[in-house]
């Protein structure tokens, strides 16, 4: 397998996220709440402003984004979306073990929200060790202890 990477975005790349975020996650919000591209464009304007977002290349190609906020005993996984031509090729497992390893290390919980629509997402998250340890009607809440 090619090498997964990691960059910072820069203001160049917020077409890139939204875009990616519009290919991989559109599918989900519109089985759950409807797609409204003004309404998602301008919520992908104020997070892209205020939250640091992690580029996932795959070999020289950007082909994802994740977010991550942390707190004393927690790294919170806010997003992580990979366009769909890419996924399916481990790029999403080896981001996310590269999240658990951080936290592993600094001994915090992985802990995030995934859309209980998003079945392909919850079975990742369970092969990588995710419980569920919460929900509601929309989200399972998952966590993973450190290790």
């Amino acid at each position: 397998m090619e090498e997964v990477g990691l960059r910072k975005t820069d203001a160049n790349d917020s077409e890139f996220v939204f875009t990616v975020k519009k290919a991989a996650y559109r599918e989900y919000v519109e089985q759950v709440w409807g797609w409204d591209d003004d309404y998602q464009r301008e919520r992908h304007n104020r997070e892209f402003a205020s939250h640091d977002f992690h580029i996932i290349q795959f070999g020289e190609t950007d082909v994802g984004f994740f977010i991550t906020s942390s707190t004393s005993d927690t790294l919170k996984v806010n997003q992580i979306y990979i366009l769909p031509e890419y996924q399916g090729k481990g790029i999403g497992s080896a981001c996310m073990t590269r999240i658990i390893d951080n936290a592993n290390f600094e001994q915090r919980y992985v802990v995030l929200q995934v859309l209980k629509v998003n079945t392909r997402g919850i079975a990742l998250y369970q092969r990588l060790g995710f419980t569920i340890v919460g929900e509601d009607s929309i989200y399972f809440q998952m966590e993973k202890s450190p290790e």
